[in-house]
């Protein structure tokens, strides 16, 4: 048994790549991003490969490749492939591995699954990526609460962006989680840099508790 994490957000396009990217690199661990939606320009496994410094033989191949950039169901639907949820397995793996959902977790998958849905079927530690900004305490609480009523284990969350205290405090306390860190934007986005940031923000012995 090694560590293994489940990186969710509660939204698209708030840093849940950049976030794996880091940890992944931290723990020395393999990624793996199970469903790709959208192929034009670098992909996910592109970027945690660029920013993290994963070696290639690292960087799971994706169980689907979509071209269409839409949720997974559409873009599945509009690629004329079929999702078959059921095959979606973590690959088994000797180190740790970091594995990145689609958008939130309520992302459809298909027309009758969520993403949430196959992480309570996985049973690996989540880690919810959640804005700082405003809007996010009513979103990461109905996230929270989205993932347990699944019963999917939540190791914690992991706020990116500029530091909002209060909301970073009011969150811990009433989604009964515990706050990981923040990542704050970096302007120059380099391995050094999200290096730097990660190990500033993060204490990495709590990661190296898990194992799953």
């Amino acid at each position: 048994m090694t560590q293994r994490f489940v990186v969710t957000g509660t939204d698209t396009n708030i840093g849940k790549t950049v976030f794996s990217a880091a940890l992944a690199d931290a723990l020395g661990a393999s990624y793996w991003k199970p469903v790709q939606a959208g192929l034009e320009g670098e992909t996910d496994s592109e970027a945690v490969k660029r920013l993290g410094g994963i070696p290639a033989e690292r960087i799971m191949p994706e169980a689907w490749r979509l071209r269409t950039p839409a949720s997974p169901h559409l873009a599945a639907r509009l690629d004329n492939v079929r999702i078959q949820p059921e095959l979606l397995v973590p690959p088994p793996m000797r180190s740790p591995l970091i594995i990145e959902g689609a958008g939130g977790v309520l992302v459809p998958l298909t027309e009758t699954m969520v993403f949430a849905d196959v992480f309570s079927r996985w049973q690996i530690p989540v880690i919810l990526c959640a804005r700082t900004g405003l809007g996010t305490i009513n979103h990461t609480l109905l996230s929270l609460e989205a993932l347990r009523q699944r019963s999917v284990p939540v190791f914690g969350v992991a706020f990116i962006g500029d530091e909002v205290a209060d909301s970073q405090h009011i969150i811990g306390a009433l989604g009964r989680v515990r706050c990981l860190g923040r990542l704050p934007l970096l302007e120059a986005m380099t391995l050094d840099t999200l290096r730097q940031a990660f190990r500033r923000h993060f204490d990495i012995a709590h990661f190296r508790t898990v194992t799953a």
